[in-house]
């Protein structure tokens, strides 16, 4: 079998109104999406996306005419080519797509077939006043979600506690809560300095108090001692980061100096679906978490999930919803359904072979830039 060409469908869906991501400075006006199409001379046609694959046309000629079924080579090569500015690991998603389809299986089950579906935790996305942000909760739990991700603002600290209180009274101590600081990396032109470690430590200590699960990106990635200090003062509550980090030697040096107790490399954006497989069992043999980041589209997601369930990821697996600025529908508006999780609170692993993506190629002509 051979790649005979790589095709590239960049989307853009207009958002009105506009989502107001709690980590962006700006609202987001548009929602863009990179489609991943590998062809090959056996007719079979791998689909992957999540990042933009901004400069792909230069490093293009590497993989065609190459066997898809090579991927230890294909991840080497892209780990080149990432190397001198781009991030292509959707061409991975792609390519393991291809295998799953010639295997006949579901990637999760060549990964480990650890589970067949996965628990998962409502994500926000916007700053929301208490009120709001309680009823955004129970729409959730009516879903079906046992747990959701509120995010604070580290300019507003105080608003940020009172919305994780006024959810913890509202549903109870068997709802779990995550909270996510997004201190950890920064969107393109935001220069404010990040929380220093006294102030962090004072939030951290009070969010253990309200029985959070876990907290999220609490400091910048290069302050290894101030997350290991977090970790220790702080023995009820999980530290959880590493969603955009690519360095696989600098997450290998946070599990040898046991930094974290949640890793969360998105493997679209971060370090690829293989690095991830291997990282994940390096963290769970060391008695330690993986549940990855999937804030892209549901491509990415399912790129993340078959992951997830095949290593045995969790125990929570992130699933973007925070309606009405982020709903499904938005989300996965290339896809012919968009993804849900079940009435048992659980996002399960598609049957088919490869990753069970099905597009809506009118969707996909329709938003095509």
């Amino acid at each position: 079998m051979k790649i005979t060409d790589i095709v590239l469908d960049r989307l853009r869906l207009d958002l009105d109104p506009p989502l107001r991501a709690a980590w962006d400075p700006r609202p987001r006006r548009h929602f863009d999406a990179t489609i991943v199409r590998v062809r090959t001379d056996e007719g079979v046609t791998g689909i992957g996306s999540g990042d933009t694959m901004a400069g792909f046309d230069a490093v293009k000629d590497l993989f065609l005419g190459e066997d898809p079924l090579d991927i230890a080579r294909h991840v080497k090569a892209i780990e080149t080519a990432n190397f001198h500015g781009g991030r292509f690991w959707p061409l991975e998603v792609a390519l393991w797509d291809v295998i799953g389809q010639v295997a006949g299986l579901p990637v999760s089950t060549l990964f480990g077939n650890t589970a067949k579906a996965v628990p998962a935790y409502a994500s926000s996305a916007e700053l929301k006043p208490p009120a709001e942000r309680v009823e955004t909760a129970l729409r959730a739990r009516e879903a079906g979600f046992r747990a959701m991700k509120i995010r604070i603002d580290r300019d507003h600290v105080a608003d940020g506690i009172a919305a994780v209180t006024a959810v913890r009274d509202a549903l109870g101590p068997d709802f779990a809560i995550m909270v996510d600081l997004n201190q950890s990396w920064r969107m393109a032109g935001d220069t404010a300095a990040a929380s220093d470690l006294a102030k962090t430590r004072g939030i951290v200590r009070r969010l253990a108090e309200l029985d959070v699960f876990w907290v999220e990106e609490p400091l910048p990635y290069e302050d290894v001692e101030g997350f290991r200090t977090l970790r220790a003062e702080n023995p009820g509550v999980r530290i959880a980061a590493g969603e955009m980090h690519h360095s696989v030697p600098e997450l290998l040096r946070y599990l040898e100096n046991d930094v974290l107790d949640v890793y969360q490399m998105d493997v679209v954006l971060a370090v690829g679906m293989l690095r991830a497989r291997t990282l994940a069992e390096v963290a769970q043999l060391k008695h330690r978490a993986f549940t990855p980041h999937s804030w892209t589209n549901g491509i990415g997601v399912l790129a993340n999930l078959h992951v997830a369930a095949g290593v045995g990821g969790g125990p929570f697996f992130e699933f973007p919803w925070d309606p009405p600025g982020w709903t499904p529908q938005r989300r996965d508006f290339m896809l012919a359904e968009p993804l849900m999780i079940g009435s048992d609170g659980t996002l399960a692993v598609p049957a088919r072979p490869g990753l069970g993506i099905e597009l809506d190629e009118e969707a996909v002509a329709r938003w095509r830039i």
